[in-house]
């Protein structure tokens, strides 16, 4: 049974959260290196779990319904100074019947440099509810500063070797966790005018199953000490294949009602199993 519509603003807010770290996450996971960058293989594209041409689609539920769907795809593009650069673009839109409450139409693109697995440039498109907002970040990761432009003003501010957006850092944690149980990995987060400290946690191997079958998977916990840039508890569990592409096969997270699940719908990987219709 759904919740009466006077009491669903306040609860419609915790998922346009679930939209807006779908467009990160979707999920999954985050981070970044204390210091230093990654070495990569920038004309290797089969050493790196994610290559141009990817693009996966994801249903959001909330309270037993499809609340929004989002898609994240990677997109080649030709760098300055002969560099490799990927477009890294997320999308995420409310479902007819949360539309009627809270119309939520994002899109987040970034642009990663595939040698060191950071991002130079993000667009954040917002649209949630009445809200609407427009931000651009241009990160100087030499010079340890970004450029940030959001309501019309403009300011550089301070940020770690290695930093990420809340688009980039899912497929720098996708190629750098290792998926041993006990493994962690630490970043931090350019978001909202602040750097996030994010952590990442290697739980277990688990086997799942939804809509792509039976896939065996690691299990993934992602620590965020602070509340917005996901739910309102903070942390978030994700499901990604243990496989070369580790691919986010789930994410789920708790909110005030109930929890929020993320579970992908198009774009399995091989590994998976499909689920076969009688």
């Amino acid at each position: 049974m759904l919740v009466a519509a006077t009491a669903w603003p306040d609860r419609i807010s915790d998922v346009s959260r679930m939209c807006r770290s779908a467009l990160i996450v979707v999920a999954v996971v985050l981070l970044l290196l204390p210091a230093g960058s990654i070495e990569a293989d920038a004309q290797d594209e089969l050493k790196r779990p994610f290559q141009a041409g990817e693009r996966l689609t994801y249903e959001i539920s909330w309270l037993n319904m499809t609340a929004a769907i989002a898609v994240m795809e990677v997109f080649q593009m030709e760098g300055s100074n002969d560099r490799p650069v990927a477009k890294l673009v997320g999308t995420a839109y409310s479902t007819p019947i949360i539309t009627k409450f809270f119309p939520v139409d994002n899109r987040v693109e970034s642009e990663l440099d595939l040698e060191t697995l950071a991002p130079d440039h993000m667009t954040f498109r917002r649209r949630e509810g009445r809200k609407k907002e427009d931000i651009e970040y241009v990160f100087h990761q030499k010079e340890g500063t970004v450029t940030a432009v959001r309501g019309g003003a403009t300011e550089s501010l301070p940020i770690p070797a290695g930093t990420q957006d809340i688009m980039s850092c899912l497929y720098y944690t996708r190629t750098v966790l290792p998926p041993n149980p006990g493994a962690s990995l630490k970043m931090n987060v350019y978001h909202d005018k602040k750097n996030r400290p994010v952590e990442v946690l290697v739980e277990a191997i688990e086997t799942i199953e939804g809509a792509w079958g039976k896939a065996e998977t690691v299990r993934v916990l992602v620590i965020m000490p602070f509340h917005g840039l996901f739910m309102n508890q903070g942390n978030i569990r994700v499901w990604v294949t243990n496989d070369d592409r580790k691919t986010p096969l789930r994410m789920k997270a708790k909110v005030v009602l109930g929890s929020i699940v993320a579970d992908l719908v198009d774009g399995f990987p091989e590994t998976a199993t499909p689920k076969q219709e009688y």
